[in-house]
């Protein structure tokens, strides 16, 4: 039998029983659906992971604070305690397995000033060293702080705010690579009036990050070492008494920060870190509820899709069954006339697949139709299904369904295989009808 004769008798028979092949492909459409779908959230979701995590820090990052945050049981906020973060507990936790890289981190808001302008930023002092693990972003001028030279300001991309004059008569933009800055510790921590003489620094040595839609845009960075040379340099423009208070900032650290070598690690150095006796924080943790929601979600539709796959396949199965038993006469014709039983299999087996390609095709077309409206409209009900402080359920133009080339492929593939494993067996069965025992059947 040639093929265009296959193809036509297959297509003919399919036809030849409309209401019957619709309502089966339907069934292959709604377990393609599903299944394109229970895989395209999933990569909506990791999308927009990725997203929050550029706006709100690594995933890999755990931050120690000198005021420990307590959760309940349940995890939910139990109050706050005091935490000493010194020099002891930086050599403990690098010595914790999986930890890449550790730095202390010292706060200070400072004064940026520029000609009779000013401006107020917050610097945050790392060890240089540390940089590259805490994936500090590129630069669009300047450079890094090295060892030959770690005096280098590194602004975020919105830094510094714009500049105003004292008593708020007027601002301007201040253009980093151009204009005069001076750089001064915050003139109200201590007694101002009874200072020796004022700090001033004049920043020469300035680098600017590019935009990342995270933290590092708001704040300014420099080198820890540096920044305690500075800082000692300001502790000695105050009285003694208030030189005294001064100083002890670099004695206990406001931030211990590590980042841990795979995102698996996380919780497993957060409990060590709770067994020295200090509270810790990541934004895995905070996460933790929507990833669970999110693969709840996933686990139910791609149950949904497997359960309708299986409806699918049995439908196939019955609907190739009721066409042999119908056929039976036709099958002992074409013994009859000499087609051979590789042909007969072959057509039946062509007519599975039929149902499970025309299912599949009509499967992927609804599923984009679905991940349009999923993104356009899922808002409320993802932000009802990840409540509980996940923040993908809450952002305007998220993005909750994402389809890649590979899945409509995917999608279609399933089907097909699943309308060809239906077929099969009462394929099989098609060829071992007796040519003389159809022909005397009746249809």
């Amino acid at each position: 039998m040639r093929i265009s004769d296959l193809l036509r008798m297959g297509i003919r028979s399919l036809f030849r029983r409309k209401i019957r092949t619709l309502l089966t492909v339907l069934g292959v459409v709604i377990g393609c659906l599903f299944i394109i779908i229970t895989i395209s959230i999933g990569h909506g979701m990791d999308r927009s992971f990725e997203t929050q995590v550029k706006e709100y820090g690594s995933l890999t990052t755990i931050t120690v604070r000198n005021y420990g945050i307590i959760y309940d049981d349940d995890g939910n906020w139990a109050g706050s305690r005091e935490q000493k973060l010194d020099e002891n507990l930086l050599k403990q936790i690098e010595a914790l397995d999986h930890v890449r890289a550790v730095t202390p981190v010292l706060n200070a808001y400072v004064q940026l000033v520029s000609g009779k302008y000013q401006s107020g930023v917050n610097v945050m002092a790392m060890k240089k060293e540390v940089f590259e693990d805490f994936e500090f972003p590129e630069l669009s001028f300047g450079e890094y702080p090295t060892d030959e030279d770690s005096s280098t300001i590194i602004f975020g991309y919105y830094m510094p705010w714009e500049f105003y004059e004292e008593y708020g008569r007027g601002s301007k933009q201040v253009d980093l690579q151009k204009d005069s800055i001076i750089f001064k510790f915050n003139p109200w921590q201590y007694r101002r009036n009874e200072r020796k003489r004022e700090f001033t620094l004049p920043l020469r040595n300035i680098a600017k990050m590019e935009e990342t839609n995270s933290e590092f845009d708001y704040n300014i960075y420099m080198d820890l070492e540096y920044f305690k040379k500075i800082y000692l340099q300001y502790c000695n423009t105050l009285t003694l008494e208030d030189r005294k208070k001064a100083v002890k900032v670099l004695d206990e650290y406001e931030q211990i920060k590590l980042n841990v070598d795979n995102i698996d690690n996380v919780a497993e150095v957060q409990d060590k870190i709770r067994d020295l006796g200090f509270q810790s924080e990541s934004l895995l943790q905070y996460l933790q509820p929507t990833i669970d929601a999110s693969k709840t979600l996933q686990l139910i539709f791609f149950f949904l899709g497997a359960v309708s796959m299986f409806v699918s396949s049995i439908s196939i199965a019955n609907t190739m069954v009721m066409s042999i038993y119908e056929r039976t006469k036709e099958i002992g014709v074409m013994k009859v006339l000499g087609c051979v039983v590789k042909d007969i299999r072959s057509l039946f087996l062509f007519e599975a697949g039929m149902i499970g390609f025309i299912g599949g095709v009509a499967g992927v077309g609804i599923s984009f139709l679905a991940s349009y409206l999923i993104n356009k409209y899922g808002q409320p009900i993802f932000g009802a299904l990840m409540s509980g402080g996940a923040p993908m359920g809450d952002v305007p133009g998220a993005t909750y369904s994402i389809i890649p080339l590979y899945l409509p492929l995917l999608g279609l593939g399933i089907s097909v295989g699943v309308g060809l494993l239906s077929g099969y067996f009462p394929a099989r069965r098609a060829t071992k009808i007796s040519a003389i025992e159809a022909m005397r059947t009746e249809n």
